[in-house]
């Protein structure tokens, strides 16, 4: 299992279409990943499990990995979060 923290900068949060995004990478990887905010952890290669989760700016989340490719899964979507999801 791989843990890493990431703060939400994006102006509208993680709303529909920069959890697309995330969800598309996410579906990338074989490793089951999972996001966390607070005491909730929502599978996050689901889009109503990301949206349920109601994140805004300057929210401070975890992404979990566990598998295979957990570490290079972990890195890219903390990556595409830093980026402010760019593609």
């Amino acid at each position: 299992m791989y843990i890493k923290k990431a703060t939400i900068m994006n102006q509208v949060g993680l709303h529909a279409r920069p959890a697309t995004f995330l969800i598309q990478k996410a579906n990338e990887f074989k490793s089951s990943i999972w996001i966390e905010k607070d005491d909730r952890r929502v599978n996050a290669k689901s889009l109503l499990g990301v949206l349920s989760l109601g994140i805004a700016k300057g929210a401070t989340i975890n992404i979990i990995g566990d598998g295979p490719d957990e570490v290079q899964a972990v890195d890219m979507l903390c990556q595409l979060i830093d980026s402010d999801f760019a593609e």
